[in-house]
């Protein structure tokens, strides 16, 4: 059995020889010289460096240490309101929204007035709010303020 892993091994050896001389670069002579050491010595098992085998050792370590030394600045644990320089934040007082005010009652009144009206109003006409200059304007910046000089002069 020693006689043919024997005769074995000088064959690849005189195969990795012929190949080194092949190689034109020196860096894949290198390569092939040193594979053929390891194929001389024998089959060697490739072995690769583990921290931690189990995660029980892991564990043993303590908890993982993320962003020493920095302070967060939100405190993002608990309900509100948090605490700043050991004093409670201040919550606003709840005033109810005046939903009977002239701008909310108001809003929306003349959105379908053209199709539900008499049919002589337009939407724009109906836009109070908006600048005269500017009601069913279309077009680019510079239109717009010609536009405007025309109207307001």
């Amino acid at each position: 059995m020693k006689q043919g892993s024997g005769v074995m091994a000088a064959a690849v050896k005189s195969l990795l020889g012929a190949l080194s001389r092949v190689a034109t670069p020196s860096y894949g002579a290198a390569v092939t010289a040193a594979a053929a050491a390891r194929m001389s010595q024998g089959w060697a098992p490739l072995v690769t460096s583990v921290r931690h085998r189990y995660h029980w050792q892991k564990m043993e370590k303590g908890p993982l240490l993320r962003n020493y030394g920095e302070k967060e600045p939100l405190h993002n644990k608990g309900l509100l309101p948090h605490m700043e320089h050991h004093k409670r934040l201040p919550i606003p007082l709840f005033r109810p929204k005046n939903n009977w005010a002239e701008k909310r009652a108001l809003f929306g009144q003349n959105d379908y007035i053209d199709i539900l009206g008499p049919g002589n109003l337009h939407p724009t006409k109906t836009a109070y709010s908006v600048p005269a200059w500017l009601r069913g304007f279309k077009g680019n910046e510079y239109q717009m303020l010609l536009r405007k000089k025309k109207i307001q002069h």
